[in-house]
């Protein structure tokens, strides 16, 4: 007898909705979600930073200290209060994005040159309308380039939420892969949260594009006129 095939096309035929598509709509929800609840914490947290720049040390070390904890652990911890809701991988995927979004929102705060902040002043913009008119759009590049990276590390970080039974396309790996020693859920599940990843990463990209339209005028530059032959 011949080894298994490394991929059975008629088990993927026949599990394309469910457990394949239920898991990769698991694993993009629990993925999304941390993401949005991160970038809302860390938007405020970072402009507390910029204008309190005392804050700064002691929150990027909190943060940096709880990234520091491996998810599965804070996952176990949470289980006798969250039981396995869905609240028990969103809370600790957020708390790690911290650690990547909240460096980013102070980075992209102080790449705004001072005199844009002195000219906005000038022109009678208050705090708040200097902050979401100028501050925030020229930081939008830096913040955009930090989701960028918590969305795959948090994409990553999904498939372990498999250990304690809450879905993700790691349950398709863990449960329909390695423990009945079957390759093509293993494979289906790699390649989806690659993908998944590379959709997210995509998807941030035009974003930023979209948010940023002076960029890609700066970019394109002036269109010189033909010199005319003499």
């Amino acid at each position: 007898m011949g080894e298994a095939p490394l991929i059975s096309w008629e088990w993927i035929a026949a599990n394309l909705a469910d457990p394949i598509g239920t898991r990769l709509l698991e694993h993009l929800q629990l993925s999304v979600i941390p993401l949005l609840l991160g970038l809302l914490i860390a938007l405020p947290v970072g402009i507390a930073c910029v204008r309190w720049r005392s804050l700064y040390p002691a929150t990027l070390t909190a943060v940096n200290v709880v990234y520091a904890i491996p998810s599965i652990a804070l996952f176990f911890l949470l289980l006798p209060y969250t039981s396995f809701s869905l609240w028990t991988a969103v809370i600790p995927l957020t708390l790690y994005t911290l650690a990547i979004l909240v460096p980013n929102v102070v980075d992209g705060l102080h790449h705004v040159p001072e005199h844009v902040r002195q000219a906005a002043t000038a022109m009678g913009f208050g705090p708040l309308r200097q902050l979401l008119r100028v501050e925030l759009p020229i930081a939008v590049p830096v913040i955009v380039a930090g989701l960028r990276v918590a969305a795959v590390a948090t994409i990553s970080m999904v498939s372990v939420a498999s250990l304690v039974g809450l879905g993700g396309l790691g349950q398709l790996i863990l449960t329909e892969g390695f423990r009945r020693q079957f390759p093509t859920p293993i494979v289906v599940g790699t390649v989806l949260s690659v993908l998944l990843a590379f959709c997210a990463d995509a998807l941030l990209v035009l974003l930023q594009r979209l948010l940023t339209p002076w960029r890609r005028e700066r970019a394109a530059g002036p269109v010189d006129e033909p010199e005319q032959p003499r």
